[in-house]
C-alpha cells in the first residue's frame, strides 16, 4: 500500500474513561463505533467495531469476504472519523472494483452472531477458502500461547472488554495479536496484520480468547491458516465447517486442558 492516512478524532480512541454512577472512581471502556468500508468511493459494509489497527481490519476483513484475490489489489485507505462513525475509504485497482460492482452489496455487520456478507442462504457457500494445511503442534503449544494471550491483550487489560486473535508458531511462541470489541473483527485485523507483514499463515495457529464460530473458522481459512484454537465452546456449525475444511479445531482451550473437534 503506498500509505494510510489516519485521521482519527480524540473521540475514536479505542477506550473511553468514564465514572459509573455508584462510584467515585474513573474506569476504562471498550469503544464500540460504526466503521463504514467503502471502495472506490461505493458503500460495501457497515460494522460495529473498536477503533484500532483499522488498516489491518480493512485489508483483513476485505481479504475474507473474497473482495480481494490478493493484498497488492489495496492501493490506498483513508480513515475519516465523523460525528456518527468512521469512514475507511479503500482505494483498490480497476480490476477490484469491476468484479465488486458485480456482486455488489450492502450489509449490516454486528459484533454478535450474523453472516458478513451474506444476506440469502443460497449465498452462504459462494466464497470459499482455498485448502489449508494443518501445522503439527508441539506437545506444550497451545498452553504456551494461551499463557502468553494476556499481556499480548494490552487494550483488553485495561478495560476487560474485548477479544483477543493471536498468530502463534508451531512452538507456541505468539507473534502478533490484534483486539476488538468484537471477536470476528480482531480475526479480520490480525488476517490483516499477517497480510501486510507478508506472513504465511500456514506456518502457524491461530488463538482466539472467544468461543469458536462458524465465521471464525471460515475467516481462519480464509486466512490461510488451519488450525484455530479458542478459550471457549465451539457451534455445531463450527465443528462441521472445520470439519468440511480439513482445519483443525480446538476449543475450550485453558491452562491444563483442551478439546479437539476436527
Amino acid at each position: 500500500m503506498s500509505h494510510v492516512a489516519r485521521h482519527l478524532k480524540p473521540d475514536a480512541e479505542p477506550l473511553q474513561t468514564l465514572r459509573p454512577l455508584n462510584t467515585s472512581v474513573d474506569e476504562a471502556v471498550a469503544v464500540e463505533v460504526p466503521v463504514a468500508l467503502t471502495v472506490n468511493g461505493v458503500s460495501q459494509a457497515v460494522m460495529l467495531a473498536t477503533p484500532a489497527d483499522l488498516d489491518d481490519f480493512a485489508l483483513g476483513f476485505s481479504l475474507s469476504e473474497g473482495w480481494f484475490t490478493s493484498r497488492r489489489e489495496l492501493l490506498d485507505v483513508e480513515l475519516d472519523a465523523r460525528p456518527e462513525g468512521i469512514e475507511l475509504a479503500l482505494t483498490v485497482t480497476a480490476a477490484c472494483e469491476q468484479r465488486l460492482k458485480a456482486r455488489r452489496r450492502t450489509l449490516a455487520g454486528r459484533t454478535g452472531c450474523g453472516l458478513c456478507g451474506v444476506d440469502s442462504l443460497a449465498q452462504l457457500g459462494a466464497v470459499q477458502p482455498a485448502p489449508v494445511r494443518v501445522p503439527t503442534l508441539a506437545a506444550d503449544a497451545l498452553d504456551r500461547a494461551l499463557a502468553a494471550l494476556p499481556s499480548a491483550q494490552v487494550l483488553n487489560a485495561r478495560c476487560g472488554g474485548l477479544h483477543g486473535a493471536a498468530w502463534c508458531k508451531p512452538s507456541g511462541e505468539l507473534m502478533l495479536a490484534r483486539e476488538d470489541i468484537g471477536r470476528h473483527n480482531a480475526l479480520d485485523k490480525l488476517a490483516g496484520a499477517l497480510a501486510r507483514r507478508d506472513v504465511d499463515p500456514r506456518d502457524g495457529f491461530v488463538l482466539m480468547s472467544s468461543r469458536a464460530s462458524y465465521e471464525l473458522v471460515h475467516k481462519t481459512a480464509m486466512a490461510g491458516a488451519g488450525l484455530l484454537a479458542c478459550m471457549s465452546a465451539p457451534s455445531s456449525l463450527a465443528i462441521a465447517t472445520a470439519r468440511e475444511l480439513g482445519l483443525q479445531l480446538w476449543a475450550f482451550v485453558r491452562e491444563g486442558r483442551a478439546t479437539r473437534y476436527a
